[in-house]
């Protein structure tokens, strides 16, 4: 009888194990479809290992105690002694329907859906009109997952999946999708901003060769002139775009690959002070290096930190109010496990709200005076991926009428300066 109770329970344990190796598997090979046989796989196992522990209960084992054999009874899955536990460790909200009504919710289900949704009918907790159509007809239940918007809260989009279980029950599975639907919207929106930023030059630049083509127009030295200097303004800004889409492309191509090369930052910072001072004499004379003392070293890629600090110090230039100072700072934290950059202006200020979208691609405060002073929309954008590859942490502060603060945070060498030195203690490492 031992033996035989022992290989029910052995068997029971299987059967689990089975399920929760079918639900990973599926859920790896086949992606959002995999949902539909992990929680099939895992209804298996749970009532697989009612029926075993039916069979290996000592009634059945036992000639002199036992009833007269009869098939075993396949309860609910819900009225398994482990089932709520273990839907309440999933992320994901679910919910157990009997017909139309809420037996059981996850703790996920009632953060979404409101503590008392048990008990209510399921068409009213959940309002909406597919969903409605979805669960009345059980037979619509096999058709797979459909779109929902609206729950929780106006942008988050779920996909909601209802599949019939033993002993009458159903279970609805709700997975959030709003991360996956945000990534695809801002790849369409890349796209158009693109295909608009191109656009605009190549028309410009087309109006102006039909002008030049009529004889009265083209042959006046003075429009000609004027019109060719357009012309090649907007193909330098087409080109301007152009470099900036290919450097994105790149940098995003490596950001997995961590920059290990030597790089004197102080040194890059005057070598850019050096150029923007040339290349534009009048503003660059405000920029101002501030290096501070005992600093770490710094491993990189020296070539996107120096495309790093011009596009700092350029928007610097650019919107912060001539003749004020646009400063370079670096100092290190108090232990010397990181590298603090910041470049800072005295100008207009962006307003709160502007704040979390500056390093989106093509997001502008103002488009038409950012397209008025050359600006293409992508560098902070580019700025982000480079700290991102470096493992560092990009802060943006703004007072409006005040100015702009734009702080760099990178985990110095901890090698040290030898390349052997052991890293600085007490001071947490920057998040990758």
């Amino acid at each position: 009888m031992g033996q035989a109770s022992g290989s029910g329970l052995n068997g029971g344990r299987f059967l689990l194990a089975t399920a929760v190796l079918g639900a990973g598997v599926a859920i790896s090979q086949f992606g959002t479809n995999g949902i539909e046989q992990a929680m099939i796989c895992f209804a298996a196992g749970i009532v697989a290992i009612v029926i075993m522990a039916d069979l290996s209960s000592p009634a059945k084992h036992n000639p002199q105690a036992a009833a007269p054999i009869r098939e075993p009874e396949i309860k609910p899955i819900s009225q398994h002694r482990d089932f709520t536990s273990f839907i309440d460790g999933l992320a994901d909200p679910v919910l157990v329907l009997t017909g139309t009504n809420v037996r059981r919710a996850n703790s996920a289900a009632r953060k979404l859906l409101g503590e008392y949704c048990v008990g209510e009918d399921i068409r009213l907790v959940i309002r909406h009109p597919a969903a409605a159509d979805l669960l009345a007809d059980p037979a619509t239940a096999h058709e797979g997952p459909i779109q929902l918007v609206g729950i929780g809260s106006r942008d988050q989009r779920w996909e909601m999946l209802v599949r019939d279980m033993p002993g009458g029950e159903r279970i609805l599975h709700l997975w959030d999708r709003s991360g996956v639907y945000a990534v695809e919207r801002m790849r369409t929106d890349f796209v158009a901003n693109a295909s608009h930023e191109l656009r605009t030059p190549l028309a410009s630049i087309k109006g102006f060769i039909e002008t030049l083509e009529d004889k009265e127009a083209g042959d006046d030295p003075e429009i000609r002139a004027r019109f060719l200097n357009v012309m090649f303004r907007e193909a330098n800004r087409m080109q301007k775009l152009i470099d900036d889409l290919i450097s994105l492309s790149r940098i995003e191509a490596e950001k997995f690959r961590v920059p290990d090369t030597p790089v004197d930052l102080p040194e890059l910072m005057r070598e850019v002070q050096s150029v923007l001072r040339q290349s534009q004499p009048e503003r660059g004379a405000d920029i101002v290096v501030d290096i501070g003392p005992d600093l770490p070293p710094l491993r990189g890629d020296r070539a996107q930190l120096s495309q790093l600090l011009h596009n700092l110090v350029s928007n610097s230039m650019k919107y912060g109010q001539a003749g004020t100072p646009v400063t370079m700072r670096l100092r290190t934290s108090r232990n010397g496990a990181l590298l603090r950059l910041s470049v800072s202006d005295c100008g207009e200020g962006i307003a709160p709200e502007h704040l979390p979208r500056l390093t989106e691609r093509f997001y502008r405060v103002d488009s038409s005076r950012s397209r008025a002073i050359g600006g293409t929309g992508l560098g902070l954008s580019i700025v982000k991926h480079i700290v991102e590859r470096h493992r560092g942490r990009l802060e943006i502060d703004s007072e409006v009428h005040k100015g702009t603060t734009i702080t760099i945070t990178l985990p110095a060498d901890p090698r040290g300066p030898q390349g052997d030195a052991a890293a600085p203690a007490g001071e947490p490492a920057l998040p990758a």
